[in-house]
C-alpha cells in the first residue's frame, strides 16, 4: 500500500462495505447521466470537458492525512456544480476519479465506489445545495458570486471527508489510531484547511469566467434569485 496514495487505498475499508458504496455510486451516476442529458448543449458539453481537465489537474495537489493510505486534496465538486450543474458536475468528478484509479493508480480500484461517493456525489451535492441557497439571497455581483463559490467549496470538501469517516466506521480494517471522534476531527481539520485553498481557487476561477462569459456559469442561468435579492449583472452581458 502506498503511503501517499491519492484518495482511499485498497484495504482501508472491507470488501462488503466497498461493494455497497460501489452499487450506490453506480446508481447515482446513472441518475446523473439521465438528468445531465437534459442540460447538455453546445455550451455545456465543451465546458464539461474543460472542467474535468481542470479538476484532474488540481487533484494532483495531494496532502497525506494518515500514514495508512488516506490522503486529502482539492476536489473540484463546487467548481463543477457552479459551471456545469450538479448532474454533469458529479459525472465530471467521477470520470476524473476513474481515470486516476485505472490509469495512474491513484486510490484503490476496489475502493473506487467509496471515493466516487465521497467526492463526486457527496461533495458535489453539498456544494450545489449551498450554491442554490446562497445565490437566492446574495446579490449576483462578483463579490456575491465569489462568497458563494468560496463557502460552497469549503463546506463540500469537509462533507466529503466525513463521508470517509462513515465508511470507516462501517467497515474500517486498518488501525488509523485513536477513536472515531478523533478520526472525524482530524479529517475535518485537515480538510478545512484544504477547503480554504479550494475555496479561493474556486471563487477566483468562477468569478473570472462570469466576468467574461456569465452565460457559461450554469448556476447563474439555472437558479432564479429570490424576489427580495438584488440582481446585479456580473458582467455586461453574454457574448
Amino acid at each position: 500500500m502506498e503511503t501517499l496514495a491519492m484518495h482511499i487505498s485498497n484495504g482501508i475499508v472491507n470488501g462488503p462495505v466497498a461493494a455497497v458504496f460501489a452499487a450506490f455510486a453506480l446508481a447515482v451516476l446513472t441518475l446523473c447521466v439521465l438528468r445531465g442529458r437534459r442540460d447538455l448543449d453546445d455550451r455545456l458539453a465543451p465546458m464539461a470537458g474543460l472542467v474535468a481537465a481542470f479538476i484532474f489537474a488540481v487533484q494532483m495537489l495531494n496532502f497525506p492525512v494518515f500514514t495508512a493510505g488516506v490522503s486529502g486534496h482539492l476536489l473540484g465538486g463546487a467548481l463543477a456544480a457552479l459551471l456545469v450543474g450538479p448532474w454533469v458536475g458529479a459525472l465530471c468528478v467521477a470520470v476524473v476519479l476513474v481515470v486516476q484509479a485505472l490509469v495512474f493508480g491513484d486510490g484503490g480500484v476496489a475502493m473506487l465506489g467509496l471515493n466516487v461517493t465521497n467526492m463526486a456525489v457527496l461533495g458535489t451535492a453539498a456544494a450545489y445545495l449551498l450554491i442554490a441557497l446562497l445565490l437566492r439571497v446574495l446579490p449576483r455581483t462578483p463579490a456575491g458570486l465569489g462568497v458563494t463559490a468560496f463557502v460552497s467549496a469549503l463546506v463540500s470538501v469537509v462533507v466529503a471527508s466525513q463521508g470517509f469517516v462513515l465508511q470507516y466506521w462501517l467497515g474500517g480494517t486498518t488501525d488509523l489510531g485513536g477513536n472515531l471522534a478523533g478520526l472525524a476531527g482530524t479529517m475535518a481539520g485537515v480538510h478545512l484547511l484544504i477547503g480554504i485553498g479550494e475555496g479561493l481557487i474556486t471563487a477566483t476561477t468562477v468569478v473570472t469566467v462570469a466576468k467574461v462569459r456569465p452565460d457559461l456559469v450554469y448556476a447563474l442561468r439555472a437558479l432564479k434569485p429570490a424576489a427580495s435579492a438584488p440582481v446585479v449583472p456580473v458582467a455586461g452581458g453574454a457574448r
